[in-house]
């Protein structure tokens, strides 16, 4: 197998070695060359001899001195180098198995490649995972994994994802842990499947693996209004989200006390279901979860409070206008208190938006759409600006999940919207003008 090189960089040692674009990538210091992190792994190496093969596959071998750790200089026609490796599970919680049809087509894929989860910190069920992969993690040192784990029950993880062979994947769990790979977990937790006894069991099992296991995360499974023809899900309730919270903290204040590490964290989104203060930033450590949403309201409250330390006085009359989603409203909301005491003269509104793009139990800023903030804000008197979450909008990009974009808002609420990052001192900066 060999990949064909799409690019050469000017000036790179690719290039002044004389390897040339259209020409296809064999190996590097006899190691075959099959994706990027082959490729990423070996050209760490100081000297190198590379096996390239022209179109009609005559193969020559070039030498290449460089510093340790530089780039090469070669570009491929994707990143990963070859095709994105998709998930072949039928999850009773799968959120895209929820979304409506019509939405823009690569919202429908699943990925489950374990490159994903090196490189880009994707989470993995290693259901999809091959033998060579899996040495070659172990043989790369590949750390951390992550993996959404659910369940360690291995039956009870078959049904939840769909898949006969997801129970005995979970062999895999040991087998990185006694390589010395680090492991973060994820649970999506189903009332009534997973939480509970099975909880307290998987908490145990992963317990087991020891010192590797570096963070859990429990999130709560999200729920749509499309879920006709789907697996029945309940949804937890204020209760139902106490006594799971009880039973992840009573876990993790036993990883402190046994090694020193809380380790096992839910959600922020199990606090607000519960009607719970969030924890103090103290509680989370370093933050080693906040993709799954633990600890991202401390740690903006944190950020928030150092911004306002140097906030300086007088600022020019102002309105803003935030929009959130209906989970965080309350917390957002308690949040800019301090900065309304110490400031009188920038009026700044919460204003929680309710997301009926989805539907059922759906209410974290990050899945509304563009439709949602025009159909609750348009006609209100938002001020000098609307302020929005980053997170609603795709990555680098200025689209909503339904395709419309921030410009979009921008006519249909003749106000500028500026989205703001999960930052303390951007918001803060944002709400004053300051930088915009």
């Amino acid at each position: 197998m060999a990949v064909v090189i799409q690019q050469v960089k000017p000036g790179s040692f690719a290039q002044l070695a004389g390897i040339q674009e259209g020409e296809r990538l064999i190996a590097i210091n006899g190691h075959e060359i099959v994706d990027v992190l082959d490729y990423r792994f070996y050209e760490t190496d100081s000297r190198l001899t590379i096996l390239v093969a022209d179109a009609c596959g005559a193969e020559r071998e070039v030498q290449i001195r460089k510093g340790q750790y530089e780039s090469l200089g070669l570009e491929f026609e994707t990143y990963l180098m070859d095709k994105q490796h998709s998930c072949r599970n039928k999850c009773i919680f799968c959120f895209i198995d929820q979304l409506p049809a019509g939405m823009r087509e690569s919202l429908y894929f699943k990925d489950d490649d374990s490159r994903l989860s090196f490189l880009f910190g994707n989470y993995i069920t290693l259901t999809n995972i091959s033998e060579h992969e899996i040495e070659r993690i172990i043989k790369m040192h590949i750390s951390p994994i992550n993996v959404s784990i659910h369940t360690t029950n291995p039956e009870l993880r078959c049904k939840m994802m769909g898949n006969r062979f997801a129970g005995k994947a979970l062999e895999l769990l040991g087998r990185f842990a006694e390589a010395g790979i680090r492991l973060n977990g994820q649970l999506v937790l189903c009332p009534g499947i997973n939480d509970g006894k099975e909880l307290e069991r998987t908490l145990e099992d992963l317990y087991q693996l020891g010192e590797n296991l570096q963070s859990i995360a429990c999130v709560p499974v999200g729920v749509t209004r499309y879920r006709e023809g789907l697996y029945p899900l309940e949804t937890y309730t204020p209760e139902t989200a106490e006594a799971t919270l009880q039973l992840i903290e009573s876990f993790g204040d036993r990883f402190v006390r046994e090694r020193g590490a809380r380790t096992v964290y839910a959600s922020d989104e199990f606090y607000l279901l519960a009607g719970r203060p969030i924890p103090e930033p103290e509680f989370y450590e370093d933050f080693a979860q906040l993709e799954n949403g633990v600890g991202l309201l401390a740690n903006l409250q944190e950020e928030f409070r150092f911004a306002l330390e140097d906030f300086e006085l007088p600022q020019p009359a102002r309105k803003v206008t935030i929009a959130t989603g209906e989970g965080a409203f309350s917390f957002l909301n308690a949040m800019l208190d301090e900065f309304r005491r110490k400031c009188d003269t920038i009026l700044c509104n919460v204003v929680p938006v309710r997301n009926d793009f989805f539907g059922g139990n759906v209410n974290v800023a990050g899945l509304l759409t563009g439709q949602d903030f025009i159909k609750q804000l348009k006609g209100r008197e938002l001020g000098d600006a609307l302020l929005i979450p980053c997170v609603t909008l795709r990555q680098q990009e200025d689209v909503f999940l339904d395709d419309l974009s921030v410009q979009d808002l921008e006519k249909e609420l003749e106000v500028p919207v500026y989205p703001v990052p999960n930052d303390g001192q951007q918001l803060l900066d944002a709400i004053t003008g300051r930088d915009l």
